[in-house]
């Protein structure tokens, strides 16, 4: 049950659905509403106009149109005033309520932006304490794979900033009975931190004593196609690779080769996972590897 905070544009997510952060008519806007309203075409419009709009803290689910996701979540996030008009209670609000209906919808897979934190002006660093906070808590109770999303630089290089919070978060929250359970991993293991803007050609960073709860890394695709590629690559980090590489969303790839859920979601967090060879290969079949690739693999 992974909690994933990335570097991306939102639109390009491939999972179950995508929160919007919408404005009350539901009519579109700028920024991240804006964008996903682009993106789906206009049909997203026209079921919007259908809705009614939406109160701040609630949301309400539509089809994905154009977008690789098959919902989009639109809740309404507050105008920060300074913290004394209920804009935390509302915030919170804003990720119970679209997590809610993520779930009513039977997803496996929903991405947030950093709602509010925008031209609405919610503090950064207070709007991922509650994203995070509210995320988690919903994962304790429920198994659903969260991404949130973030786009600028300056916001990616703050959830790095609040790393280690989010990890005393997760310490305080969740027992790990031991080295083969854990309940919640922050971020695929990818192995690298990206301080760069979107299609920078500098090298990539490697982040410094990362803890083994997970990475922050940039999900850009011209940034990763950046990431050299080594001979000492895990397994765990190979199968995450050619996911990426065919296309797939991770269900997709489990579901296809039969394997349990809480399965791949163990060797997805943990780097230096060492699979059966039926599991292996069950991998290299969904994922229509040659010869010369399922050999890599095992």
């Amino acid at each position: 049950m992974p909690l994933q905070i990335v570097r991306n544009d939102i639109t390009k997510m491939k999972c179950d659905a995508i929160v919007n952060a919408a404005n009350e008519t539901l009519l579109g806007g700028g920024g991240v509403d804006g964008a996903i309203h682009r993106a789906a075409g206009p049909s997203l419009l026209e079921e919007c106009r259908t809705l009614g709009g939406c109160k701040t803290g609630e949301a309400k689910i539509t089809k994905g149109y154009n977008l690789p996701a098959k919902y989009v979540i639109h809740t309404v996030g507050p105008v920060w005033q300074g913290g004394s008009r209920n804009e935390r209670a509302l915030l919170e609000s804003c990720y119970d309520n679209s997590l809610r209906l993520a779930k009513e919808n039977n997803c496996e897979s929903v991405a947030f932006p950093l709602i509010s934190a925008g031209v609405y002006g919610y503090p950064k660093r207070e709007a991922f304490d509650i994203a995070v906070r509210r995320c988690v808590e919903f994962l304790r109770e429920n198994d659903m794979t969260i991404y949130i999303v973030v786009f600028d630089r300056d916001s990616f290089l703050e959830s790095g900033k609040y790393f280690s919070d989010i990890k005393q978060l997760i310490d305080d929250t969740y027992v790990l009975e031991n080295s083969d359970t854990t309940s919640v991993m922050l971020e695929r293991e990818m192995s690298t931190f990206s301080t760069q803007l979107p299609c920078a050609s500098a090298p990539i960073e490697k982040p410094k004593n990362i803890s083994p709860f997970g990475f922050f890394s940039s999900a850009d695709t011209s940034a990763q196609a950046e990431i050299p590629i080594t001979v000492d690559e895990s397994f765990s980090q190979m199968l995450l690779r050619k996911i990426d590489e065919k296309g797939m969303t991770d269900s997709e790839c489990y579901k296809k080769a039969n394997i349990d859920r809480r399965l791949f979601s163990k060797i997805r967090s943990d780097a230096h996972y060492k699979p059966s060879k039926p599991t292996a290969i069950a991998f290299a079949i969904a994922l229509e590897m040659n010869l010369e690739e399922t050999g890599e693999l095992l």
